[in-house]
C-alpha cells in the first residue's frame, strides 16, 4: 500500500474543501472496493477523505412517495429497514443479498453507486426506477448517471449526499451470485407502474443496462413466459473463466423470468 494523508471528515464542507484541495484524494466510505485496490497497490492517491462519520449522510426517511437514503447508509440498514421493506421490499431484499456480513456491515449506497463496478447491485435497482442521485452541487436522474465501466457522471470533485426512490408500482429482484464474492454473474431488476416496465441488467456486461426488448415485451405482457422467444445480445457482454458471453447472455434472460415472476406471481 502506497503512503497516503488520512483525513477524516467531520462535515460535508470539510470534505468538500480537502477535496477540492487535493486533485488526488480519494473518497472513503465503508471502503468495500478502495482499500483492496489500495492493498493491490492499484491506487495511489495522496489523501484519504473518510466520510463515513458523517451524520448528514446518513438515514433513511419516507415522504411524499420518495425514499429518501443517505449516502453513507450502509447495506445491512437498508437491509433491515422498516421503512424500506414497506416502500420498495425489493430494494431491501438486494441490499440482503450483498457480499457476505462483513461487506453489508461496512459498505454504503453511495459508495456502491459512485464506483459503478459492473457487476454491483444497486445500479440495477437505480437505473430500473430511475432513482435520482443528490449530490453536494445537482441532482441526476439514473438514466443519466451511469456511463460504463467504473464511470458515472460525477465530476472529481462531487460528493454523493443522498438517493431518491420513487415508491411507484411493484418491482422485485434476482441474481445469481459468484460464489466467492456475491458480486453478481448475472442479475436482473425488473420495476413496473402505470408509466411501464423497466429492466436493468448487471453483471453480465461491462455496466448496469437497460433491457430494451425485454422491457417491451413485458409491456405488453407481464408474465416470464412473454420473455421466452427473447435472447440477449451476447457481443458485447462480459467474458472470463466464470462464464463465456452467451453463458452470461442466457443467465441474464433466466434472472429477468424469475425477477419477473416473483412481480406478477405468474
Amino acid at each position: 500500500m502506497h503512503a497516503f494523508s488520512y483525513v477524516k471528515a467531520r462535515t460535508l464542507k470539510e470534505a468538500t474543501d480537502t477535496l477540492l484541495a487535493h486533485s488526488e484524494a480519494k473518497l472513503l466510505a465503508g471502503g468495500m472496493t478502495l482499500i483492496p485496490t489500495l492493498k493491490a497497490r492499484l491506487a495511489q492517491p495522496t489523501h484519504l477523505i473518510d466520510i463515513g462519520g458523517i451524520e448528514a449522510l446518513k438515514g433513511i426517511s419516507l415522504k411524499a412517495g420518495q425514499l429518501t437514503i443517505g449516502a453513507a447508509t450502509r447495506h445491512v440498514e437498508v437491509a433491515n429497514s422498516p421503512v424500506v421493506k414497506r416502500a420498495i421490499p425489493a430494494l431491501a431484499y438486494l441490499a440482503s443479498q450483498i457480499g457476505d456480513p462483513q461487506v453489508r456491515n461496512r459498505g454504503t449506497m453511495g459508495g456502491s453507486l459512485a464506483n459503478n463496478d459492473p457487476a454491483a447491485d444497486y445500479p440495477s435497482a437505480a437505473l430500473s426506477l430511475n432513482a435520482t442521485i443528490v449530490t453536494n452541487r445537482r441532482e441526476i436522474v439514473a438514466d443519466d448517471f451511469f456511463q460504463g465501466l467504473f464511470t458515472t457522471a460525477l465530476d472529481s470533485d462531487e460528493i454523493i449526499t443522498a438517493v431518491r426512490w420513487p415508491v411507484v408500482g411493484k418491482s422485485a429482484y434476482e441474481k445469481f451470485p459468484h460464489p466467492a464474492s456475491g458480486y453478481a454473474m448475472a442479475g436482473a431488476f425488473v420495476a413496473h407502474n402505470t408509466k411501464g416496465t423497466r429492466v436493468a441488467i448487471t453483471g453480465a456486461g461491462p455496466g448496469v443496462f437497460r433491457w430494451m426488448e425485454a422491457e417491451q415485451a413485458l409491456g405488453k405482457k407481464m408474465n416470464a413466459k412473454a420473455l421466452e422467444a427473447l435472447q440477449l445480445e451476447a457481443a458485447d457482454l462480459n467474458e472470463d473463466m466464470h462464464g463465456t458471453k452467451e453463458y452470461r447472455a442466457n443467465l441474464a434472460k433466466v434472472m429477468t423470468k424469475r425477477a419477473v415472476a416473483k412481480l406478477s406471481g405468474k
